[in-house]
């Protein structure tokens, strides 16, 4: 989903912050709402999605697969943690994988849909 429409207002100035009034919430805050549109968008469409909206670790990342994403995109934690993060999220989606018994992540993908 990327961002979201938000906006904040200076309580003292009493006016937006942002010049152009509205800009784009981002990173955790909207990580519930993209699993939820991965979701219904894996139901209802033929193609790969791919997973985008507050990843900051592999269970964000893992989460998103179980909804229907075959892969995910990572931003805001990269401004936040600095570029390593995606080997941590690489590192923890491969251990994952391991320990549940699943050879790679085809095996995932959608899990949340089954019975």
């Amino acid at each position: 989903i990327n961002s979201i429409r938000a906006m904040v207002i200076d309580v003292y100035a009493k006016k937006p912050i942002l010049s152009n009034k509205y800009g784009g919430l981002s990173g955790p805050a909207i990580h519930p709402i993209a699993v939820r549109v991965v979701y219904d968008l894996f139901k209802n469409v033929e193609v790969p999605i791919i997973g985008v909206g507050g990843v900051v670790n592999w269970e964000d990342a893992v989460e998103l697969m179980l909804a229907g994403a075959s892969s995910v995109a990572v931003a805001s934690a990269i401004a936040f943690k600095g570029i390593s993060v995606i080997n941590e999220i690489v590192e923890g989606i491969i251990s994952y994988l391991k320990s549940e018994g699943y050879k790679n992540i085809d095996d995932i993908v959608g899990l949340a849909h089954k019975d």
